[in-house]
């Protein structure tokens, strides 16, 4: 089993002696670098040693993992590993270490206070591995009580100085501790627990993670977005500590430009905006009414084609007049009695309607898409679709308007 000294211990320089090696990796007597686990990335580092001929060797380590049936902790190396027996000197990756820790402390103090808002806000799973981090919740939190909970710990790590207490304790005595979440282990577990100066816990969670000393060199914490991944259970991604300021001041920055391309103070931007998003959803209204007029006017003008009993309009739009597969529409509704259209565009779009009694628009489509290699459907009045081949499809079309019922 493998001494995890980044349970009791901020030191990045530890000793160690090599007790297992296989492939590209050795197992250590004790290691500080933490492996990947409870949705925590893995710590990256070095290793350092000397040959017995006197040579110093240094090699990269790229990935930790625990292996569980063992207890050991394997890590990956770039490079020739050192020899079974032989004492090596490890250093954790200093930054790499910070954002980890960074992002584990705030995923901890935004999951209770979103508890804190709403008791029924669990946590069902978490991801700490990449900037953007996610917890996964139950009881499905509506924006309101993401701005709550973000609040709350902001007035929380700005008023609050909590301090870091990792204490193993005996499993029969968690019933002593305000856990947030029952522990997934048993026998000796260890405690994260985030208490304020009056000794009242903030936050207490059964955790093999790294942390920041302090919660406050967590912040910021800043939720980006929610999402509903699956029933009761939504999403909240959100970004900690030195990244999170990064993230922030870049998204100021793009903003203080924006401003001075609408001529507007910063704090105006949205309203601004705003006021450009209506002027747009305007136009375009006006633009999806002339462009639905304009399609019916190239529909009335098409000329026509007698088939069987039915009368057919072949019809080409350019893609600059119906840009979208629901511009079709305007050119296959409100047909003249025993009327059959067929619209194409040169994006690939089809669509067949009919106002024929006898001619079913669905079954006309399905003829033409298996003739042209497309694929779609629709109803006995109107029919819509896709295909490679718009020629092959009109061409299809006819042929089956032709063909003996």
């Amino acid at each position: 089993m493998t001494r995890a000294l980044f349970h009791t211990s901020q030191d990045l320089l530890f000793h160690a002696q090599v007790t297992h090696a296989r492939g590209d990796e050795v197992a250590l007597d004790a290691t500080a670098l933490y492996p990947e686990a409870g949705g925590q990335a893995a710590d990256t580092g070095s290793l350092r040693w000397t040959e017995a001929s006197g040579e110093a060797r240094r090699v990269s380590v790229t990935h930790s993992r625990r292996d569980r049936a063992t207890g050991l902790i394997w890590h990956s190396l770039t490079g020739d590993l050192p020899p079974v027996g032989l004492a090596v000197t490890g250093e954790v990756d200093a930054a790499r270490r910070w954002r980890h820790s960074q992002r584990h402390s705030a995923e901890h103090l935004l999951a209770q206070a979103f508890v804190r808002v709403n008791p029924a806000f669990t946590v069902d799973a978490v991801n700490m591995t990449g900037p953007e981090c996610t917890l996964d919740l139950r009881g499905d939190p509506a924006e309101v009580h993401v701005r709550a909970a973000e609040a709350l710990l902001r007035e929380t790590l700005g008023r609050t100085d909590l301090s870091l207490e990792t204490p193993v304790v005996p499993d029969q005595d968690l019933h002593r501790y305000p856990l947030r979440r029952a522990a997934a282990v048993s026998g000796a577990v260890r405690l994260v627990i985030f208490r304020d100066g009056r000794g009242e816990p903030f936050d207490v969670s059964a955790c093999g993670g790294t942390h920041v000393p302090h919660a406050s060199m967590a912040a910021p914490v800043v939720v980006l977005r929610t999402e509903r991944v699956r029933g009761g259970v939504t999403r909240v991604t959100f970004m900690a500590g030195e990244e999170a300021g990064a993230h922030l001041g870049g998204v100021y920055a793009d903003t203080r430009k924006l401003a001075v391309d609408l001529s507007v103070p910063v704090e105006q931007v949205p309203g601004r905006v705003q006021v450009l998003a209506d002027s747009h959803a305007a136009l375009q209204a006006q633009l999806d009414a002339l462009n639905a007029a304009h399609a019916r006017t190239l529909r009335d003008a098409a000329p026509t084609e007698t088939l069987g009993a039915a009368t057919l309009r072949p019809l080409t739009l350019r893609p600059v007049t119906l840009p979208d597969p629901a511009g079709l529409l305007p050119a296959l509704t409100d047909l003249k009695p025993g009327e059959v259209v067929v619209a194409v565009t040169a994006a690939g779009r089809v669509g067949v309607a009919s106002a024929h009694p006898d001619v079913n628009a669905a079954e006309v489509l399905r003829a033409a898409l298996t003739a042209s290699g497309g694929k779609g459907g629709g109803r006995p009045d109107l029919a819509q679709g896709s295909t490679p081949d718009t020629g092959a499809f009109t061409r299809a079309v006819r042929e089956t308007l032709l063909a003996p019922a």
